[in-house]
């Protein structure tokens, strides 16, 4: 006799009060953390976060975009004209699952089996500096670093030991970098220098180019867990 497979959701539940168990009834889905980290830098468009959530499809982001948003923890809106659409963005409660994300990140990186040289979006470049980030290397260092990644720009400002990323313009940043996330990550955690991929036209650097390597000399990954 074939056993039915069991595909309700109620099935996948874990009926457990602990609040970690509860927090996977949450966020354990395939894709749903990911989801969340693309929304952490502000509201996205559905088109937006598909392109950059390499191998997910359109049913399943779909999915779990409406389960997030029933458990509370995305909401959806649209914007005002001239633009009309609409985006889905983090509840106040969901933007406080941000600390799980830095030690989650952390924690992996130092796995064996972590390969740096995968894909990686702008919003996880992003966000891997605010975990990554050694304020101790820092010390009393102020710098602003922008970085455009086709039509997003984000800013990453260092002062006083502290490091805050965002989507914004990049006017008023020391340096900028014009390229794409994984050569970004080549450069800052491989420490490849940028004009290995200038030289191919990969990579645009404008500003003052010894603040971008004093940046990049702030992070760096951690020791791979023993085995």
């Amino acid at each position: 006799m074939k056993l039915e497979k069991i595909t309700d959701k109620a099935g996948r539940k874990y009926h457990d009060a602990c609040g970690a168990a509860h927090g996977l009834d949450l966020i354990g889905e395939r894709w749903a953390l990911l989801v969340i980290r693309e929304l952490m830098m502000g509201p996205r468009r559905f088109g937006d976060l598909r392109k950059d959530l390499h191998g997910i499809s359109a049913n399943v982001l779909t999915q779990r975009l409406e389960g997030l948003e029933a458990s509370g923890i995305v909401t959806r809106r649209k914007l005002p004209p001239p633009a009309s659409v609409q985006v889905y963005e983090l509840t106040p409660w969901g933007y406080e699952i941000k600390p799980v994300f830095m030690v989650l990140g952390g924690w992996a990186a130092r796995s064996p089996r972590h390969d740096p040289t995968l894909p990686i979006s702008a919003v996880s470049i992003m966000q891997s500096f605010e975990t990554m980030f050694d304020p101790a290397l820092a010390g009393d260092s102020a710098m602003t670093v922008g970085f455009v990644f086709g039509d997003e720009p984000f800013v990453v400002q260092i002062e006083k030991g502290t490091i805050t990323t965002r989507r914004g313009v990049t006017d008023a940043a020391d340096v900028v970098l014009t390229t794409q996330p994984p050569l970004v990550a080549a450069c800052v955690y491989g420490k490849v220098p940028p004009a290995a991929f200038e030289a191919d036209g990969l990579m645009t650097m404008t500003g003052d180019r010894a603040v971008f390597d004093r940046f990049a000399g702030l992070f760096n990954l951690p020791e791979k867990a023993p085995v």
